[in-house]
């Protein structure tokens, strides 16, 4: 008996241990399986997941995370305001258990999960204040005690389903600032709501809003498809706007929200620039080098770090995204621009260094020089040159004196020139990313220079992209960008269209007066062009205008943001057309590729 009860103890043993490993690998309930899918859909956050761990029995404990203490199932989720970026994974439709569910105020993007409808025990949905696009699916018409609905400013198109009717338990619905059409539901829940739940969907019409619809009797299977825009349109839009809303869909709309948060972020990093010296002074007085370029820095490292040393609040002249900005002057009058960034990953400082060395060596008249930098434990300190006439942001919006008709040409034709110069011409070839006025400098003379190139993809290696879209510039960015995260040279393109008719109407992408009509600067040039009123977008200060070559710069521009990527022109056929169809006459020097 002695070797059989042997064998059996050594099988019992090796079964347990079959059995912990089993344990340990799969541990996680379904709810908990759940909630790591949406996870894997998120590619970016705030750092908020960090506790969200395969190896745990339940997610109960996980930031953000709620269960009933005796199914241990989830009831409560709150991801509010997390940075969050990415998609929202069907599974989160497993949560069965579900009561409350809040991502609002995040940079979430794609469609909303049409399985979110098997939740059927929530009670609170938050979507708004993200980038959701696509319709508001039918299948939410199943939450039957659904008490509150905010898909607020997001991205949505296509009609508000009749199925909501259905949600006889809501007491707050909102689905404000998209690009919503067709008529509300007139019978059901929806009926209760006023006009203040709908407001900035321009194709939107029924009681609620007091806006007649016209009558179409081929329109009543809302629920399966969007029917055509023109379908539902108020009566006294008119026929032209047909193309108003079919182009407001196809346009990533700067909403409010959008704005708000745009406007608030300007305002910190001003404020941040301030407290920003002493990490200046640390940094210097820490043990830092200077790399020189190619023999554009005369001078030593020990004169270059010492006038780093002396600098205080009163010598930053601008702060972004990237970083501060100082104005370093030498003893002989040169004058640089000092961009101070922060690192947050140590172990990058090698890609970082080699990067910087590439950007250093493109040299070409409409960019700016990077002449070298400084390297310093905790930060990279750029010296480039010192443009004397600012940002083209501050001219347009800051300054008193107004650029004529010339003057804004030659600047479009320089930028366009220095961005074309990236896509087609330097090696390696480099995708800007961040093309906005304020990424575009002006010598004394109002020559345009185009700035920041290759931080974007430089700092994408420490922070997710989609990190640098949400930090950047909300109004210049392609759909297609805002959706995937994925830049090519035709979202440059299209920022740069944005650019064009940001100098020609002199109002900024996220001007209040677009705000207001739920449209960014592209959604109100399509409605002019629906109404043939384009040149209405023109600055009525801005002189010597020439309207033949306004036409054909409102033409360029028009290409450059359409929706389509493939649509759009390349930098090089756009200088081309800014050379032959616009700039009339155009002087000579403007030829010069160098």
């Amino acid at each position: 008996m002695g070797p059989i009860l042997k064998k059996c103890l050594n099988f019992l043993f090796l079964l347990t241990i079959l059995l912990v490993y089993l344990v340990g690998t799969s541990a996680i309930n379904s709810d908990g399986d759940a909630l790591l899918s949406f996870k894997t859909a998120v590619i970016n956050s705030d750092g908020v997941f960090l506790n969200w761990r395969q190896q745990d029995l339940y997610p109960c404990n996980w930031t953000g995370v709620k269960c009933d203490v005796q199914s241990k199932q989830v009831i409560y989720l709150n991801l509010a305001y997390h940075k969050l970026a990415g998609s929202i994974a069907p599974e989160i439709g497993r949560l069965s258990k579900l009561q409350y569910l809040a991502l609002q105020g995040n940079s979430l993007y794609g469609i909303i999960p049409p399985e979110l409808g098997n939740c059927t025990a929530l009670q609170h949905l938050y979507l708004q204040g993200n980038y959701l696009s696509g319709v508001i699916p039918p299948e939410m018409g199943n939450l039957s005690v659904l008490e509150t609905l905010d898909v607020s400013s997001n991205t949505l198109s296509g009609i508000i389903p009749q199925s909501l009717g259905n949600l006889t338990k809501l007491t707050s619905f909102n689905v404000s600032m998209n690009f919503l059409a067709g008529e509300i539901p007139a019978d059901g829940a929806l009926l209760t709501f006023n006009e203040t739940s709908f407001v900035g969907n321009r194709g939107l019409c029924g009681k609620q809003i007091d806006v007649e619809c016209n009558d179409d009797p081929q329109s009543q299977s809302r629920d399966s498809q969007p029917p055509s825009a023109g379908n539902w349109l108020p009566k006294k839009a008119g026929k032209n706007s047909t193309r108003l809303v079919i182009s407001a869909v196809a346009t990533v709309g700067a909403l409010l929200l959008v704005a708000l948060m745009c406007f608030w972020g300007c305002f910190l990093y001003k404020n941040f620039g301030k407290s920003d010296i002493h990490g200046l002074r640390m940094d210097v007085s820490g043990g830092a080098s200077v790399v020189m370029f190619h023999g554009d820095l005369p001078y030593s490292s020990k004169d270059i770090l010492k006038k780093m040393e002396m600098l205080n609040e009163d010598n930053i002249i601008g702060s972004g995204g990237f970083g501060t900005v100082y104005k370093l002057a030498m003893e002989d009058g040169s004058v640089f621009a000092l961009k101070r960034i922060v690192k947050t990953n140590e172990g990058l400082d090698r890609f970082f260094d080699r990067e910087l060395e590439i950007l250093g060596s493109i040299k070409h008249r409409y960019l700016v020089n990077l002449r070298g930098y400084c390297n310093s434990p905790s930060s990279k300190l750029l010296i480039y040159d010192y443009l004397p006439g600012g940002s083209l942001d501050e001219v347009l919006h800051e300054k008193s004196e107004k650029l004529d008709w010339d003057a804004r040409l030659n600047i479009i034709l320089g930028a366009g020139k220095g961005l074309a110069y990236l896509h087609h011409d330097c090696a390696p070839r480099i995708i800007h990313r961040d093309i906005k006025s304020s990424n575009i400098l002006l010598d004394g003379n109002y020559e345009a220079r185009v700035s920041d190139f290759g931080l974007a993809k430089l700092l994408e290696d420490e922070e997710s992209h989609i990190t640098t879209i949400v930090a950047g510039t909300f109004g210049y960015l392609a759909p297609e960008y805002m959706q995937s995260g994925r830049a090519t040279e035709k979202t440059d393109v299209y920022s740069f269209g944005v650019l064009v008719l940001e100098i020609l109407s002199g109002k900024r992408p996220t001007d209040s007066a677009f705000i207001e009509k739920g449209l960014n600067i592209v959604g109100w040039l399509n409605y002019l062009v629906a109404e043939n009123r384009q040149r209405e977008i023109l600055d009525p200060n801005c002189e010597g205008v020439q309207m033949e070559s306004l036409d054909a710069l409102l033409s360029v521009a028009i290409q450059c943001v359409s929706s389509t990527p493939e649509d759009r022109p390349t930098m090089h056929r756009v200088v081309q057309m800014l050379e032959s169809d616009v700039i009339t006459p155009c002087p000579s020097d403007f030829y010069d590729s160098e």
